[in-house]
């Protein structure tokens, strides 16, 4: 069943729909305009784990597009474009490294490299310059100071993926396929 293009697209529709609902979310909960969208990334670990990391990105691309027009926030949306969305897919590819350090040293920097450019994308592309006016005002090291705070925060995230991974295939999937 499994191998049905027809399953594969049922299943990224769904999925798709309860991540635009997270994301649409943002505009009524404007509090949980990070936590929404990290939820609507974990969704895709579904979709990573039936159907395969390629129709992960399929999904992910539709979920990005759409997001632009559904979501009111344009800050979430665009998190969960550079970071949240994508995170959870590209790290499939890193299980497969043997070097821990190595792995974590790559994470650490693709999750580096996406705030910085969430940063910039958010300041220029979506005018908020009052968020560099403050970084200026705590002075030159304010960013670097900001990353160096989040990184453990995101290999806390990272560790949670791993948890929440295990809870849907050992937990979750076996009473969904035993309700079929």
């Amino acid at each position: 069943m499994q191998n049905h293009v027809s399953y594969r697209v049922a299943l990224g529709g769904i999925v798709s729909a309860f991540c635009l609902m997270s994301m649409f979310l943002t505009g009524v909960f404007p509090l949980l305009y990070l936590v929404l969208p990290m939820i609507s990334g974990v969704l895709l670990i579904i979709i990573v784990t039936e159907v395969g990391i390629s129709w992960a990105w399929v999904t992910y691309i539709a979920i990005s597009l759409l997001s632009l027009f559904v979501t009111y926030d344009k800050e979430a949306a665009l998190i969960f474009i550079l970071f949240f969305g994508s995170y959870p897919i590209f790290r499939n590819y890193l299980t497969n490294l043997k070097a821990k350090p190595l792995c974590i040293l790559i994470k650490l920097l693709l999750f580096n490299i996406s705030m910085i450019i969430y940063f910039y994308l958010t300041v220029y592309l979506l005018g908020a310059q009052e968020l560099l006016e403050e970084f200026q005002q705590y002075g030159k090291h304010a960013g670097k100071i900001i990353l160096l705070i989040l990184n453990p925060f995101f290999l806390m995230y990272d560790t949670s993926l791993d948890g929440l991974t295990d809870v849907y295939t050992k937990i979750l999937k076996p009473r969904m396929m035993g309700k079929i």
